[in-house]
């Protein structure tokens, strides 16, 4: 098994909260304490998810708990 890797630009992560409906977002931007992220791919229609929006997320909860997120891969260019 692999370490989940530190948090950085062009990751895509997927949300471990089951009401995230498992919603994929990519890292735009690291800052010391946040992480500003955008929605990749959204599993299921929420009015408020659109493709694209961008959300801050503390860089605490990039790790694999039923809270936080899980490392899927680096962005393909």
């Amino acid at each position: 098994m692999t370490a989940t890797p530190p948090p950085a630009v062009g990751q895509i992560w997927q949300d471990a909260d089951p009401r995230g409906y498992g919603r994929r977002v990519r890292i735009v931007e690291v800052s010391e304490t946040h992480a500003i992220v955008e929605l990749h791919q959204p599993r299921q229609p929420v009015s408020s998810a659109r493709t694209g929006r961008r959300t801050r997320i503390r860089l605490d909860r990039f790790r694999p708990t039923s809270t936080g997120y899980r490392y899927l891969a680096e962005e393909q260019q």
